[in-house]
């Protein structure tokens, strides 16, 4: 597999939610050691970098940032089937007495 560059910091790990990558760059060089960048998936347009000097601090980051992008999805998700499958108020079937 060939290494992965962006801004002179080799991509180490990544993480995928839905159309959405997250993945942490390292350099030796740099005056923040780590980077995580939320990248579209299968492009290499990095953006919204976080920057620390600490890989534990940005493997923390990275796993953040992709659990809130599921929350994220979730909650989309959960908008669009409001409308779909109403809830009954009060979770009980109607009953008709017996005759």
């Amino acid at each position: 597999m060939e290494k992965e560059i962006n801004a002179g910091y080799t991509i180490t790990d990544r993480l995928t939610v839905a159309n959405a990558e997250f993945v942490i760059g390292q350099s030796d060089s740099a005056p923040a050691k780590f980077v995580t960048w939320k990248v579209k998936k299968g492009e290499r347009d990095y953006y919204w970098g976080h920057y620390s000097n600490d890989r534990l601090t940005a493997l923390e980051d990275l796993c953040n940032r992709a659990l809130d992008e599921v929350h994220h999805l979730k909650s989309l998700r959960q908008e669009q089937n409001a409308g779909k499958n109403p809830v009954r108020q009060n979770g009980k079937k109607k009953s008709v007495p017996e005759r």
